[in-house]
């Protein structure tokens, strides 16, 4: 088996293939796996026998709804014998939601929304309840808005698939939320805040299905239904040594071997099969050609489908759909810091931000490290990360958009955006001096130039994306698909979709091999029998022509 690919989807498609006896070789075109999730060790960094400093490309985060991914970190051991992946996940019990302008500032404590699953919690009445009553408490809104966004979710979880892929898949988010009659408050939060920030997409132009589907899953899973763990978790040291550096270990223990730098360039076809491979190093050299009896893509969409040549895309037309789907930038900066700065012990959402920024104190989730005694050269306490998810924009600092930035603006720019945010009541939360350097991922390129670039983009969904998103099977026999592009039931470009997909290849492969091992488990979003009724009577309107009947406008 060839797995193209040595991202989250690639790996998880070799374990699953692995431990039902086939024989995979995985071929990456970087020099490290793990793709966009790995951490990145910062060059020239260490020193007296510590690590380098950790990098990455951005955070990362598992919420308890994920369901898949988690199963697969059970099913990875430390190499010490001392448990799984799974038990380096730490629950970060708070969020903070950050204002600009000096105004106060809201701590979300997921904990005390955590309830123990009641028959009558999801009930219509009850869950508009509790929907109002905790945006209430934490959001501090116009109850008007409040109770107006609550009955729109309202609408979404009580409309049935049909109506939510035919009608709320062509809506964008913010016409759903009516966001332009409301505040400018209610934009940022439930607009900005829950499109870019969540999505890297623009909430004019963000698919309703996809966005509120994953505020759903949100939902359930803090009233405690199906779901693995808490709302928010995330690993308790650097990815690479939590998570990635065991997994590959452990897949070698499997017999999966791995060629690094190895960029796919063309999925060869022939006779109605793809009969090999052509490989060839990331900066030039010599081309090569491999060959296996099955091909499962996991790459990037938008490096997968530069690799399918005219005869693969007529074998398929669904594959030529996936020229129109969209990518875009959502890149991390990392700040080492020379003291320890935990702000909340969880994500900071800075819904003002110019530059959508979402950020992590990442130390205090990290018990066995010390950062002096462990990275760098002795004079780094705490790493504070930070996704960039607005690229477009002018920010505050130089009037320019990201994208238009030098690398050293942008780490500049997004310093100030933070300070502006946490600085604004009189409390220094973020010191100048504090900041030992910093880091954004190298496969961001040409800032300051006429020709940035971005070779590790994010998957995004406009309205209408899900009718060009190709399943994980293929009208190729031998070629399958996995990514967090392919349609899963997630519907959101996560490392969790990207762990559903290959579970879905993985599947659809061994119906294609005639095998007889058992197939991969897939999890779907939790569905709550409770709203099963409303579906139904919903599906009934939807035929008809009619509204959701909590659809009141």
């Amino acid at each position: 088996m060839a797995v193209l690919g040595g991202g989250v989807a690639g790996l998880s498609a070799a374990q699953e293939l692995a431990e039902r006896g086939y024989r995979v070789t995985v071929y990456e075109r970087n020099t490290a796996l793990g793709g966009k999730a790995r951490s990145i060790d910062v060059p020239g960094t260490g020193g007296g026998g510590r690590r380098p400093l950790p990098g990455e490309h951005g955070f990362r985060f598992f919420p308890g709804f994920y369901r898949n991914l988690p199963d697969t970190l059970r099913r990875i051991p430390l190499p010490d014998g001392s448990g799984t992946v799974h038990g380096n996940l730490v629950n970060a019990t708070d969020g903070l939601v950050v204002h600009t302008g000096g105004r106060p500032d809201a701590k979300v404590p997921f904990r005390t929304l955590l309830a123990p699953p009641h028959p009558s919690s999801l009930l219509p009445d009850a869950l508009l309840r509790t929907l109002t009553g905790a945006l209430d408490t934490v959001l501090h809104l116009p109850p008007a808005e409040i109770a107006y966004f609550a009955g729109r979710l309202l609408v979404h979880l009580t409309s049935c698939e049909q109506r939510r892929l035919g009608q709320w898949e062509r809506v964008p988010w913010w016409d759903f939320i009516r966001a332009d009659r409301m505040s400018e408050d209610y934009q940022h939060l439930f607009g900005t805040g829950m499109t870019r920030n969540l999505v890297a997409i623009k909430a004019e132009e963000a698919s309703t299905r996809t966005v509120a589907r994953i505020l759903q899953a949100f939902l359930y899973n803090a009233l405690n239904r199906g779901n693995d763990g808490e709302v928010d978790r995330v690993l308790n040291a650097p990815t690479n040594e939590a998570w990635i550096s065991p997994w590959v270990h452990h897949l070698r223990s499997l017999g999966v071997r791995f060629e690094l730098a190895s960029e796919v360039r063309e999925v060869l076809y022939d006779g109605g099969r793809v009969t090999g491979v052509r490989l060839g190093a990331p900066h030039g050299g010599a081309h090569r050609s491999v060959t296996a009896d099955h091909y499962i893509s996991a790459l990037p969409v938008e490096h997968a489908r530069m690799t399918w040549g005219h005869a693969l895309r007529a074998a398929d037309p669904r594959l030529r759909r996936c020229d129109r789907l969209r990518t875009d930038w959502m890149v991390g900066v990392q700040y080492y810091l020379r003291t320890r700065t935990p702000i909340v012990y969880g994500h900071t959402n800075h819904v003002d931000s110019p530059w959508a920024l979402t950020t992590i104190s990442q130390a205090q989730f990290w018990p066995g490290r010390d950062f002096r005694t462990d990275y760098g050269d002795g004079r780094v306490a705490d790493c504070l990360s930070v996704c960039v998810s607005e690229w477009q924009k002018p920010g505050i600092l130089y009037g320019k958009p990201a994208i238009r930035c030098t690398r050293e603006e942008v780490a500049r720019e997004v310093w100030a955006q933070m300070k502006a945010g946490l600085n604004d009541t009189g409390r220094q939360v973020l010191d100048d001096g504090d900041v030992h350097a910093w880091f954004m991922d190298p496969a961001v390129t040409g800032l300051g130039g006429p020709s940035p670039a971005n070779r590790e983009q994010l998957f995004i969904h406009p309205v209408g994306t899900w009718f060009d998103r190709p399943p994980s099977r293929t009208a190729v026999p031998n070629f399958f698909l996995a990514g967090d592009y392919v349609a899963t039931d997630i519907d959101l470009a996560t490392m969790e979709g990207a762990n559903e997909s290959a579970r879905r290849a993985v599947n659809a492969l061994l119906e294609a091999d005639g095998s007889d091992a058992p197939r991969c488990r897939v999890w779907p979003l939790y569905r709550p029998p409770e709203l099963e009724p409303l579906h139904q009577q919903d599906e009934a309107r939807y035929r008809a022509g009619r509204p959701n009947v909590f659809d009141l406008g």
